[in-house]
């Protein structure tokens, strides 16, 4: 079996990852657009084997060509997907440095063809989608802070054994059989979970990116719960485009992209912003270039009966590194 990793991390595809204490240093966290958008169209091939979605994939299932047109590429998708490696990334960065599947008509029309399914059946869900996966990796990182990096990767699935150093996936977690090993792949381990994966898959990583394990996140059975109605009262009480703006910072935002989906122009978005800011209600980050808000805890918890992020805490929005 082929070993990836040019730090001290030995992964061998389908049995274990070895850990170094560099690697240990350098486990992160993602959240994948991308891996979520394959994952949930795999979902709808095998409606059985993902009850908990049911609610969904009766709509999804529905869908046109938007769904249909990548299914007879599935396999060779799956196959080619990259390792997640970034917390805020969006799905257009990920089909950037995505590979052009094998059989496929090129990296413009897949790249198409994913955009029109995500737009589709996974946007529309994706702010409930994110937070139940934002919700995964707060519970890890409190996990991590509390009682140590080596104790999430110990808790982290049934299907994983961590132990002297070496995490231990069933011999089908490793993807299909085809992918290749590059050479040189950083140090290091991403953990990304992900709320439509019934199994773990360890995606080996490329120069400079570390390899990923994709686990099934928590809490998935609340996914598609229906909360109680407390829109209206939020509305009443904060204004309408304050409440709806509140809500969509559950999913770290932009002015601009808030803008977008409002359609508030930009300096509407940003004076609200600083009201429900100064109310303590959301906050902002830097990341690279770009500012983002989210909900602070206190907005969670007026949207606790509106968002599916209910009472959990939330990760830095920062890189989301755990230290060991």
């Amino acid at each position: 079996m082929a070993a990836v990793g040019s730090g001290t991390a030995e992964v061998r595809l389908g049995a274990e990852v070895r850990l170094g204490a560099e690697d240990l240093a350098r486990i992160r966290f993602a959240i994948s657009p991308l891996w979520e958008a394959v994952a949930a169209l795999r979902a709808t091939t095998d409606p059985g084997r993902h009850a908990l979605h049911l609610p969904w994939l009766k709509e999804a299932s529905a869908l046109g060509t938007e769904r249909t047109a990548l299914l007879p590429h599935l396999t060779e998708l799956e196959a080619s997907l990259p390792a997640p490696r970034c917390p805020l990334a969006t799905l257009d960065e990920e089909l950037a440095v995505l590979p052009v599947p094998e059989g496929t008509a090129g990296p413009a029309a897949t790249a198409a063809a994913v955009r029109r399914w995500w737009r589709a059946g996974v946007e529309p869900h994706w702010p409930r989608i994110r937070a139940v996966l934002e919700a995964d990796l707060a519970h890890r990182t409190r996990q991590s802070a509390e009682d140590g990096i080596r104790e999430v990767l110990a808790r982290l699935h049934p299907d994983l054994d961590w132990s002297a150093g070496r995490l231990r996936l069933p011999v089908d977690a490793a993807g299909p059989p085809a992918r290749t090993v590059p050479a040189g792949a950083g140090p290091g381990l991403t953990l990304a979970p992900s709320a439509f994966a019934p199994r773990c898959v360890l995606v080996p990583g490329r120069p400079g990116v570390p390899p990923c394990l994709v686990y099934p996140a928590r809490g998935v059975g609340t996914l598609w719960e229906r909360p109680a109605d407390t829109a209206e009262g939020l509305a009443r009480l904060l204004g309408r485009s304050r409440a709806r703006l509140l809500a969509d910072t559950v999913t770290p935002s932009t002015t601009t992209g808030l803008a977008e989906r409002t359609g508030l122009t930009a300096g509407a978005v940003s004076q609200h912003l600083a009201v429900l800011g100064a109310a303590g209600l959301v906050t902002r980050h830097r990341y690279g270039r770009e500012v983002y808000y989210r909900a602070a805890d206190l907005g969670l918890a007026l949207l606790g009966g509106t968002h599916p992020l209910r009472g959990a805490a939330s990760p830095s929005r920062q890189a989301a590194t755990a230290a060991p």
